[in-house]
């Protein structure tokens, strides 16, 4: 099982385990017991939904063992995990005592690639990481690709599943590939053509035990790189996991950034956007590749991704053209600093997306005064810079969700002079947001911006950030049907 170019026919009768029954782990299942593989899954889990995901997988043939997420079935030659499962899971210590391999889903649609006909080779890679960005940049990436002409897909942590696009029946030309630090810590053979890190800010430390595991993980993604390493001008450790990773002879490290850019560097002058990597004489010469109100929306952060994902069409040969007519055609999904409305001359944003405190400093760097809608369950995150760093630009904040206290405590210390009211204590759903929202809408003057920027996950209030989004929507038409 060590063959890095894996072929189908190694899967037939093998033993595998598929750890986890999510989504990511029933298209494992599916796709390992379509090669032959006799497959096993295991979920500690029990509950209904699991049961009938679980008869549906049985019904196929494949075994599934409820409540049990920690033995591993006698005769196992590989583990295939979801992404969600922690490196120290009881199931993975058995792995290895055993001498069993563990992949993510990843990992094994890396070693299934095909060969596009007529080159032999696969279709390359180009993949994006970071602690934030990564599903607006690679969205934005393969929307340039296809203004190339090249069939494509935003795939891996987004959209389609990185298992169903290196199998498909028409093969893509290149793939767009968004990689959480997850899946990169159970990639190890992913070698991307090129390959961006957005950022890096503390996130999902209770999984990685540490923010140096978190890092290296995510610099998994510049390993083997062909073309170019694309790293943040602005975030240092980014340009450090470039300078630690193992990359093919002539791949270069290229920056982006919001100034004007330096050579081999991507970046803005006179509102446009400017390529000084990918062009003859890139001492003296730079390609213009779109203006900033080509970005959708035009916010500081978008602009950066914006720049990494040109980068990387960039280093796969991309024209200028493509890569402002990919921009244009753009559209960024729901909950991601999405205009929702405005009433009595306030804007109301919906970032509900931004679920930890360095996305929700990306959205308050783009208004200003902001009435600021924050809260939600913290996972271990502090709020003293993110709050520091906005106090000039707060009006008035509205505190929900169950660690609302450490926001409030930040904004005593760094912002003491601004409002700061509770709201929806021991409410959820739709009653919660409609108060939330007529509490913000109270406090908020005329050109001021109400913004959804919790900075912590929604599980304690909402189902998902998605609902929490589309219950602050429906809030504000609420509002504005009600005349108050």
């Amino acid at each position: 099982m060590t063959n890095p170019q894996m072929i189908e026919s190694q899967l037939n009768d093998l033993p595998v385990v598929v750890a986890g029954l999510g989504v990511s782990g029933i298209s494992a299942a599916h796709v390992l017991n379509g090669l032959g593989a006799r497959v096993t899954v295991v979920d500690g889990g029990s509950g209904e939904g699991l049961r009938a995901r679980a008869a549906e997988l049985e019904a196929l043939g494949v075994a599934v063992r409820l409540g049990d997420g920690a033995s591993l079935p006698e005769g196992t030659e590989l583990v295939v995990t979801s992404p969600g499962w922690a490196p120290d899971s009881p199931l993975f210590a058995a792995a290895e005592a055993a001498g069993v391999p563990v992949w993510g889903d990843v990992e094994l649609a890396w070693r299934l690639r095909k060969p596009l006909p007529g080159t032999g080779e696969p279709a390359p890679w180009l993949a994006v990481t970071g602690t934030n960005g990564k599903t607006t940049t690679v969205q934005m990436l393969a929307s340039i690709l296809t203004a190339a002409g090249k069939r494509t897909a935003a795939v891996g942590n987004v959209g389609v599943s990185v298992l169903d696009a290196v199998l498909a029946e028409e093969p893509y030309d290149v793939l767009a590939v968004e990689l959480s630090s997850y899946q990169l810590h159970w990639a190890p053979s992913l070698r991307p053509y090129s390959a961006a890190v957005l950022n890096l800010a503390p996130d999902h430390l209770d999984w990685h035990g540490s923010m140096e595991a978190y890092a290296a993980d995510k610099g998994r993604i510049y390993e083997g790189n062909v073309v170019a390493c694309v790293y943040n001008l602005a975030d240092p450790a980014t340009e450090a996991l470039v300078r630690e990773a193992d990359v093919e002879e002539g791949c270069r490290a290229i920056g982006f950034g919001l100034g004007a850019p330096g050579p081999s560097n991507f970046g803005v002058v006179d509102g446009l956007l400017v390529d000084r990597a990918f062009v003859e004489d890139r001492a003296r010469n730079a390609a213009e590749l779109g203006a900033v109100e080509d970005v959708n929306p035009p916010a500081p952060h978008n602009i950066a991704n914006a720049l990494a994902a040109a980068a990387l069409a960039r280093a796969y040969g991309v024209e200028p053209k493509a890569v402002r007519e990919g921009l244009r055609a753009f559209r960024p999904d729901a909950h991601r600093i999405a205009e929702v409305g405005t009433v009595r001359e306030v804007t109301y944003i919906d970032d509900s997306k931004a679920t930890n405190t360095h996305a929700a400093a990306a959205s308050l760097a783009a208004y200003r005064p902001i009435v600021w809608i924050a809260g939600g369950l913290a996972k271990g995150a502090t709020f003293d810079d993110l709050v520091q760093g906005a106090a000039e630009r707060l009006r008035a904040v509205v505190l929900i969700g169950q660690d609302r206290a450490l926001i409030r405590e930040a904004l005593e210390r760094h912002a003491p002079d601004v409002p700061v009211i509770d709201a929806a204590e021991g409410q959820t759903g739709a009653v919660a947001m409609a108060e939330v929202v007529r509490t913000a809408a109270s406090l908020a003057r005329s050109g001021d911006t109400v913004l959804l920027a919790p900075a912590c996950a929604s599980m304690d209030m909402f189902t998902n950030y998605g609902e929490r989004g589309d219950l602050f929507a429906a809030a504000v038409r609420e509002l504005a049907d009600s005349g108050e």
